[in-house]
């Protein structure tokens, strides 16, 4: 079979490799999709290489069919369609408090092990779920962001009727738009992109930029003088920090979704004033899977106009340099049968 090794110094090396034997708890799956995501092209850039260890193959956004099953495995049947949870908690400890997703020592299938961008996987089977039978497989790649998506709008507890604000509109953050709109709330997308503005006018949002309307008196207009109920922070920004609180009526919460490798600047005076509550929102857990599937399934949300092209395998070097210098694509599927 091919894999793709991501070699370091922004390169993949398309090599023969023999497909990985299940072992007694394990799964070989056939990959059909693999999304790139913005962790796969961190790795690209090498500022993971200490802990991917090149060459390594890496990606974990999949979609396929279940190859081969282990001894011990049960409930899969040769052929069902799967996508996997990229979690690995085995070394989980009552410290964790049975929050398994962000045990301290977790492991990412795919960045701590071998990823999906090959033509077989061989992965623990408590990482596996079932994909509703007929599913799409392009679109089922997406149920790992997706899933993300999920959880911060569970976690946000978002409300039917609530003006939910979403700052930052890349691949997370139109999902987490369109699930908090399929919960119900009214939606105002943030962003300083122009084509991403545009993409989520598309899909139907209120979608401004920061830069040329003032989003807090937006967000009194849009709620009779009292703000927005929740804001989820997606895109980094240390201006959108030190600004989310101003768009917040009284009580309202903030989800940050976005990594912040360092301490910015927020305005707690806000948070006592108003009563404000902040919530972090890392990966996401079973129920945020199963969530997932079930949209998908329901085709509930325009899930295609996120693919923005697919392309096979033994190109995948020219679709990370294709990403790398085109920043509006959405999402870009790797075909791994093709």
């Amino acid at each position: 079979m091919k894999a793709a090794l991501y070699e370091g110094n922004q390169t993949f090396r398309i090599q023969s490799v023999d497909p990985v034997t299940p072992g007694p708890d394990e799964i070989r799956l056939n990959v059909a999709y693999v999304g790139i995501c913005g962790t796969d092209t961190h790795i690209y850039h090498g500022a993971m290489d200490a802990r991917v260890k090149p060459p390594q193959v890496i990606g974990h956004e999949m979609s396929g069919t279940v190859a081969e099953l282990g001894s011990n495995v049960e409930g899969f049947a040769i052929g069902d369609p799967v996508v996997v949870r990229p979690l690995d908690n085995r070394a989980e400890t009552a410290a964790d408090r049975g929050h398994s997703h962000i045990c301290r020592d977790l492991k990412f299938i795919g960045i701590d092990s071998p990823g999906a961008f090959q033509n077989s996987w061989t992965v623990p089977a408590f990482a596996v779920h079932k994909a509703p039978q007929g599913v799409d497989l392009q679109l089922a790649a997406l149920t790992e962001p997706l899933a993300v998506a999920c959880h911060d709008v569970r976690l946000g507890e978002v409300q039917s009727g609530e003006l939910a604000v979403v700052i930052g509109g890349g691949p997370i953050g139109m999902l987490v738009a369109m699930v908090a709109r399929a919960a119900g709330a009214r939606v105002i997308l943030s962003e300083v992109n122009q084509n991403r503005l545009s993409f989520a006018r598309e899909l139907g949002f209120e979608a401004v930029s920061p830069i040329e309307t003032d989003l807090a008196e937006l967000c009194r207009e849009r709620s009779d003088g009292a703000g927005a109920d929740i804001v989820f922070e997606v895109s980094g920004a240390k201006a959108a920090a030190a600004s989310m609180t101003d768009v917040l009526a009284i009580r309202g919460r903030i989800v940050v979704v976005a990594i912040y490798p360092q301490p910015v600047e927020l305005n707690l005076f806000q948070f006592f004033w108003k009563e404000l509550k902040l919530c972090g929102a890392r990966v996401y857990e079973p129920e945020d899977y199963e969530q997932a599937l079930q949209l998908i399934a329901e085709k509930a949300l325009p899930l295609d106009k996120m693919i923005t092209r697919v392309e096979p395998l033994d190109q995948i070097q020219a679709a990370f340099e294709n990403l790398d210098s085109s920043p509006n694509a959405m999402k870009i599927l790797i075909d791994c049968q093709s």
